[in-house]
């Protein structure tokens, strides 16, 4: 067929994102039978990694793709928490089935929250979440059954007995701790790997687009018929959903709860921002690559006290100044890989050229 005549083609796939997605399956499949050959203590650092990878990723959606720079994440981390102890103790339920409710009552706590923060741009922004987040943590405090401001713990037997755990134990022949643990395990690879697809398909998809032109310009976006408000409320929502999941699964895991804790602003954001800013904001890869170094220099420097979070800082400056898009900015800079690549390429016709959807970086 003659070049002039050839049909049109949007692209996105390339080769280095289809050995990727084949290398990745194969690393989701070793993932799940991980817990068979490796000790406990490793499956809970990896259980660490894969919620702060979830995390991560959520509040990237956020800053990195939406322009939406909130530092009161822990307010839906918190509040995910609560709510699942609250359905365990206070209804009886399950806590496996409570991690799902937990993810919705946070996404609910971002309907007021989001009327309150919209009305708010930039630095007022972020300091409004930050607020936010202390006010709920006051309140959740003052509720006297579940512990006011000392907390409570699950009780006892109850992540032993929880739905799956007596399933493992006797397929792989574990107590009834170690399955717990793998149970919790496995539930974290599951939102981590859906975290990442939802995102993914989420800048591929024409709202991906929108979330774009919102984040680079907002008035221009809007001249163009974009609805800024609700592409800014959907990603709200669908990062307090997730975050909302992540926390109540923590939780679980960690079988006792506290407002200090749960709601604390270094656990769950500001270690949060360094993952996402040393790996690459506005990425899919960087946050992938900022818990794994996070992880690292965690093990390597906890021993040092304050020193530890000193040396976190400044190498987040250092990242900053020098490689603004992060570690995977670097990477891709250099070598031109992009796994999850979510830039259109128009391709066929007699010319083929690239649209950016959301940029990476």
């Amino acid at each position: 067929m003659d070049a002039s005549h050839r049909p049109w083609k949007v692209e996105t796939r390339t080769k280095a994102s289809s050995a990727f997605a084949v290398a990745a399956a194969i690393v989701v499949v070793v993932a799940i039978l991980a817990p068979l050959f490796i000790s406990r203590g490793l499956l809970q650092d990896l259980f660490f990694i894969l919620t702060m990878l979830t995390l991560a990723q959520s509040w990237n959606l956020l800053a990195g793709y939406a322009g939406l720079v909130s530092v009161g994440q822990q307010a839906f981390v918190g509040f995910g928490a609560y709510a699942m102890f609250a359905c365990v103790i206070l209804l009886g339920l399950d806590p496996l089935s409570s991690i799902l409710l937990a993810g919705f009552a946070a996404a609910l706590l971002a309907i007021p929250t989001g009327f309150f923060a919209f009305r708010l741009q930039g630095a007022y922004f972020a300091i409004g979440t930050w607020v936010v987040a202390e006010v709920v943590r006051l309140l959740l405090a003052q509720w006297k059954a579940l512990g006011g401001g000392t907390g409570t713990s699950l009780p006892s037997g109850t992540t032993r007995d929880m739905i799956g755990v007596g399933l493992v134990g006797d397929l792989f022949g574990m107590r009834a701790a170690h399955a717990s643990d793998v149970v919790c395990y496995w539930l974290a690879l599951l939102l981590a790997v859906a975290t990442i697809g939802f995102v993914y398909r989420l800048l591929r998809s024409r709202q991906g687009l929108a979330l774009a032109a919102v984040r680079d310009n907002q008035e221009a976006a809007r001249s163009v018929g974009v609805d800024a408000r609700r592409v800014k409320t959907y990603v709200y929502l669908a990062a307090a959903f997730i975050t909302g999941l992540a926390g109540a699964l923590i939780y679980v895991q960690k079988a006792r709860i506290s407002p200090d804790a749960a709601f604390s602003v270094i656990d769950w954001t500001a270690y949060v921002i360094f993952i996402v800013v040393i790996g690459g904001i506005g990425t899919i890869e960087g946050p992938i690559v900022g818990v794994i170094v996070f992880l690292l220099l965690q093990n390597m420097l906890a021993d040092y006290g304050s020193w530890y979070l000193l040396v976190l800082g400044l190498i987040g400056i250092a990242i900053m100044l020098f490689a603004p898009r992060g570690l995977w900015g670097l990477i891709a800079d250099r070598t031109g890989l992009q796994f999850f690549p979510i830039r259109r390429r128009l391709s066929g016709g007699p010319i083929s050229f690239t649209t950016k959807g959301a940029p990476h970086g």
